[in-house]
């Protein structure tokens, strides 16, 4: 028995009403669902019927984006609370779990980086990422920060003035490397520091990028002074070094306010009709210890409210000993009295948002309003010169539409060996990193000393489209994964035989197929004999010639990898009895040939399935008589 699909509750207005009123007028979250049972948007409100019913009122007051997500109600449901921290708080972990697609505000375009700190791990490691992946619920991410070089420069101090681990894996399995000799490590690898005064060590550099560095400071200066009075002049030196290396860090950013001993943050925003850049500054005891930016799509709120989300989003993922007691804010946030006390119940002590009108708080938040137009500014340059070259290309290639998503294939090898591919995908102008692909080339003909990128493409292109030919249903124009255009790099053989392959898939009226020499920067088409009539610096051109020169370095650094891994092997490979598992074993050990060479008999015999019969031949392979 077929089941009809459920309306949109805006088409059935008598439903809708009904609904509403079943909604009480308490503090609490609501979920709007369409008519596959998915979650549409997560919202909160400390009165839940107002809020809730005020999507309906007037569309033409919504958002094109909110406006949207309206027409595809069908059910709404609801969570009470007993106080609005309690929504607050329950909205951000329900975002988190069910991420849904009408929540999305922050623009995660990988342009600002983060400080990571792996928690998750015995003895944590700190390294600087594009990439918040919270793949371990332990690992904290801070930022994301805005000036890369100071970031940088940070972290080097820090790794300067506290010992640290330094590598992911040991570089030797009995003793520690070069770092624990010059002090920069404590002997992680040979465990030579307790896993618990190691973390006491990560928590002082946690400090520094919880805005907490002068607080760091106060504490170390008081260990200081105790260790030089118990004559413990060593100790006493060493947080001497440290202090001083802390004191360096932001010596010149200074931001004078009148209540300097206030931790607090500044927010504001610029926006044109797109694209709004989000500044925050963090300040404690009148410095400026971080410069934090976000990206978030100005449709989806007015100033007040995209404000409070950026602000619910990066506490919601803080620890509450980073709250300030005062967030200066452009503007009035919707919700400001909620989330003050959210704050505050998670700090402890009182949090208060003021939205200041004058005197030195006003010329702050001007300051980082002002920092905020200077990056929408750079966004908008970035854009106005993708949009053009998508124009261009889009004329150039006669295409119906901007190429949104465009993919360059090319392929890496030394005559013939390692032969490798690489996949680098544009959108919208830009780099979508977690779209590319490497391939390794599987055909049997394509060996050291016979090379054939005209087959390697072939076969790279096959296994791209595969899918795609077995299933002709599965969506293509405008599915995520469906590119405007493919691109080749290479001539008219190269072009050719991707052709070819296309063709016998039944694919190659879908695809708009292209192909860029090297040599002229000349685009060839299907079927054409002569390259198309461009020039080398018009804007569509330029856009292929970043996507080939991505594909290129890509396909490269992963030809390398493959080159360096068999190179490694290689010489194993001579030794006899030493077969795939027991090199794997020995080179998990070293991590170098250089490093097997040099160990004794002995050593190399400690390494599970090395006994001490092929332990004396391997260095008798690498000491020959």
């Amino acid at each position: 028995m077929e089941t009809s699909t459920p309306k949109s509750l805006l088409k059935d207005p008598e439903r809708l009403e009904y609904r509403l009123k079943e909604i009480p007028p308490e503090p609490g979250v609501y979920f709007m669902r369409d008519a596959t049972d998915n979650i549409l948007y997560i919202g909160k409100s400390k009165k839940l019927r107002s809020r809730v019913r005020s999507y309906f009122r007037n569309l033409q007051e919504l958002s094109p984006r909110i406006e949207l997500m309206v027409r595809q109600i069908v059910e709404i449901e609801f969570i009470v609370t007993d106080t609005e921290a309690e929504a607050l708080a329950l909205e951000a972990n329900l975002i988190k779990q069910h991420q849904p697609h009408f929540n999305v505000l922050l623009k995660d375009d990988k342009k600002y980086p983060y400080v990571c700190i792996t928690w998750s791990e015995e003895y944590p490691r700190i390294f600087i990422t594009r990439k918040r992946q919270l793949g371990q619920k332990n690992d904290r991410y801070y930022g994301p920060y805005v000036d890369t070089f100071l970031l940088r420069q940070t972290l080097r101090i820090i790794k300067r003035v506290f010992p640290l681990r330094q590598r992911p894996k040991p570089l030797f399995k009995d003793r520690p490397c070069l770092n624990y000799d010059i002090g920069r490590c404590p002997g992680v690898c040979q465990k030579l520091v307790s896993a618990e005064d190691y973390r006491k060590i990560m928590t002082r550099v946690a400090m520094v990028f919880q805005g907490r560095a002068e607080e760091l400071i106060e504490t170390l200066t008081a260990q200081m002074e105790k260790a030089a009075e118990n004559l413990n002049f060593e100790v006493a030196a060493r947080l001497r070094d440290q202090i001083n290396g802390l004191k360096t860090l932001g010596a010149d950013q200074k931001v004078s306010l009148p209540d300097d001993t206030v931790s607090r943050d500044a927010i504001a925003l610029s926006a044109d009709d797109q694209y709004a850049s989000v500044q925050l500054f963090q300040i404690r005891a009148g410095r400026l210890v971080g410069r934090l930016g976000f990206g978030a799509d100005a449709q989806s709120g007015s100033v007040g409210q995209i404000l409070q989300r950026v602000l619910e989003n990066h506490y919601a993922s803080a620890d509450p000993v980073e709250f300030p007691v005062e967030i200066l804010v452009q503007e009035e946030l919707p919700d400001a009295d909620m989330l003050a006390e959210y704050l505050s119940e998670r700090k402890g002590r009182k949090v208060t948002i003021v939205c200041p009108q004058r005197q030195s708080k006003a010329d702050l938040i001007e300051m980082v309003e002002r920092n905020a137009q200077y990056e929408l500014a750079r966004a908008q340059k970035t854009r106005d010169r993708n949009l053009s070259a998508m124009e261009d290309l889009s004329a150039l290639l006669d295409l119906p539409d901007l190429p949104h998503r465009i993919e360059g294939y090319d392929i890496s090898h030394v005559q013939g060996s390692d032969a490798v591919a690489s996949r680098v995908v544009f959108t919208e102008g830009m780099p979508a990193k977690q779209h590319y692909r490497r391939y390794k080339i599987r055909n049997p003909d394509v060996r050291s000393g016979r090379s054939d990128d005209f087959a390697s493409l072939a076969e790279v292109i096959g296994r791209r489209f595969r899918d795609y030919a077995m299933h002709p249903d599965k969506p293509r124009a405008g599915s995520e994964d469906w590119p405007d255009v493919v691109m080749i790099d290479g001539g008219k053989g190269q072009l050719s035989s991707v052709v070819a392959v296309l063709t016998e898939m039944g694919l190659m009226d879908e695809l708009t197929v292209i192909s860029l020499a090297k040599q002229r920067e000349e685009i060839f088409l299907p079927g054409e004999s002569k390259p198309l009539d461009t020039e080398a610096e018009q804007p569509g051109v330029q856009l292929l010639r970043r996507l080939r020169d991505e594909a290129h370095r890509f396909a490269v650094t992963f030809h390398r990898q493959q080159r360096t891994e068999r190179m490694r092997r290689s010489r194993l490979d001579e030794i006899p009895g030493l077969g795939h598992h027991r090199q794997k074993q020995l080179l998990g050990v070293f991590r170098s040939i250089d490093y097997i060479r040099e160990a004794s008999p002995e050593r190399l015999a400690e390494v599970p399935t090395i006994g001490p019969h092929l332990a004396q031949q391997i260095y008798d392979y690498f000491h020959p008589t």
